[in-house]
Order: structure tokens, then C-alpha cells, then sequence
């Protein structure tokens, strides 16, 4: 019963729609047309379609990116001069004229905080302004206090709207370019935070807080059907793979 459930679920997705209605589309067009370029270019689009959105292609680029944080084993119990937290977006609902944190920028704190009642750090940074209207730091701060951060020792950066602005603001905080500093973002944007603050701090130490890639389980057919889910994470993962080319491209200059 459970095997039929899985299956169901998954021919439900809007994705997995879609993909079937390409593919009667395709077929219509193959037969229909004279000219079979355009089918053609509908296959191969049909066919990344099918790449972008199954598990098994999801999960390699996403462990492309987070393979080195995975294997490594967790820092803990080493003090910190600071606890630097990225936020991960925000978005605003105008009906209730509220601003609220995405759930990267909740996983991203909630490791932060739980970190900082297992470790001793001195100052607890929260930065990333965000699409809100209320700065995603300044959402983040709030809920560290609420969770047991003592108010004294945090301190925020609501300016930054990139990673690279993430690391140039903090820089900005601290003269010293030699304290420890606890860096918390998703294991998928961690590789490209590190690079960033690298240039001006000379001890970073990577915590991620978070995984898009999980170990293959489950029904083992529904792993070959569309997913938005899939879809998501491929997308997220070639996002981040295209900014680490262009960071790439950029330090040649």
C-alpha cells in the first residue's frame, strides 16, 4: 500500500504533469510537422527537463557543492571571537503588514543559536538585509534574543545584499583580521561564503547549517519520476555553481 501511495504522490506533482504534456506535445509535433528541428529542440529540452527534475541528478549537484562540508566532521567545542550568521532571504505579506524570514535564514539561525549555548562565542553577527522591508539581520536578531542570545552581544549588518557584501560589511566590525570567526550558511553557498571572508580574515572556521543533498531512500521507481522538489534543488545548485564560476572569473582580474 505504501509502495502505491509513494507513486501516487508523485505522478500528483505539477511537475510531473508538465513533463507528460511535453511529451504528448512532442509526439503531435513529430508526426504533424515536416520540419523536424523544431521536434527535435523540443526533445533535448524535453530530455533537461527530465535531468533537471529527478532526484538522482538534484542530489549529484548538490553534493557537488557540499561534499567537502559532509565529510567533514562538525567544529565544536572551539571558542569563537564571533558567530557570523548569513541570512538566506525574507519576504514581506502586505495583507498583515509583516515581514518574515525564509526557512534557509530560520535553519541557518537556529544552528547559529544552538551553537552558541554548546560554545563559547563573544559576539553573535547576524547580517544580510533581504527583499522585506524589515532587514533580515535585524528579523534575526530579534529571534536570537528570543532564543536566549543576550542582546549585548549581538550585533548586525542590514546592509548587504550579497555574499560578497555579507563579508565586506563584517569586515567593517572587527579591526582585528585575526579573531575566529564562526561563519553559519547553507552547506550549498558555503564554498563561495568561505572564499569571500577569506579575504579579510584569516581564521574562518565553516559551519555549515543545513543539506540539500540527502542519502538515496525510499521508493526506488518514484526516484525516476519528475519532482518539483528535485526541480528546486537543481535549480538552486546551478544557481550557485554559475556564481562560483563568475567569483572564479572575477579573481583573475
Amino acid at each position: 500500500m505504501g509502495f502505491v501511495y509513494d507513486i501516487f504522490k508523485a505522478i500528483a506533482d505539477p511537475i510531473f504533469f508538465l513533463f507528460v504534456l511535453l511529451i504528448i506535445s512532442f509526439i503531435i509535433f513529430w508526426k504533424t510537422s515536416n520540419k523536424k528541428t523544431g521536434a527535435l529542440i523540443l526533445l533535448l529540452t524535453i530530455i533537461l527537463f527530465y535531468g533537471a527534475s529527478i532526484p538522482p541528478v538534484a542530489n549529484y549537484l548538490c553534493h557537488y557543492l557540499e561534499k567537502d562540508y559532509i565529510k567533514k566532521a562538525e567544529t565544536s567545542g572551539k571558542n569563537l571571537d564571533a558567530l557570523v550568521v548569513l541570512g538566506g532571504s525574507s519576504y514581506k505579506i502586505n495583507y498583515l503588514d509583516k515581514s518574515f524570514p525564509s526557512s534557509f535564514t530560520m535553519v541557518r539561525l537556529a544552528y547559529a543559536v544552538d551553537y552558541y549555548h554548546k560554545n563559547s562565542v563573544k559576539y553573535f553577527v547576524c547580517s544580510g538585509k533581504g527583499p522585506a522591508t524589515l532587514p533580515e539581520a535585524e528579523m534575526m536578531a530579534r529571534l536570537a534574543v528570543s532564543f536566549g542570545v543576550p542582546k549585548e552581544k549581538i550585533r548586525t549588518d542590514i546592509k548587504s545584499t550579497s555574499t560578497w557584501q555579507n563579508a565586506a560589511e563584517i569586515d567593517k566590525m572587527f579591526a582585528d583580521k585575526n579573531i575566529a570567526i564562526g561563519l553559519v550558511t547553507s552547506a550549498y553557498h558555503m564554498k563561495r561564503s568561505e572564499k569571500e571572508f577569506r579575504k579579510y580574515f584569516n581564521n574562518i572556521v565553516p559551519l555549515p547549517a543545513g543539506y540539500l543533498y540527502s542519502s538515496p531512500a525510499g521508493n526506488p521507481v518514484v526516484k525516476y519520476l519528475p519532482q518539483s522538489e528535485s526541480l528546486y534543488k537543481t535549480s538552486l545548485a546551478i544557481k550557485e555553481i554559475m556564481a562560483q564560476m563568475l567569483y572564479n572569473i572575477k579573481s583573475l582580474f
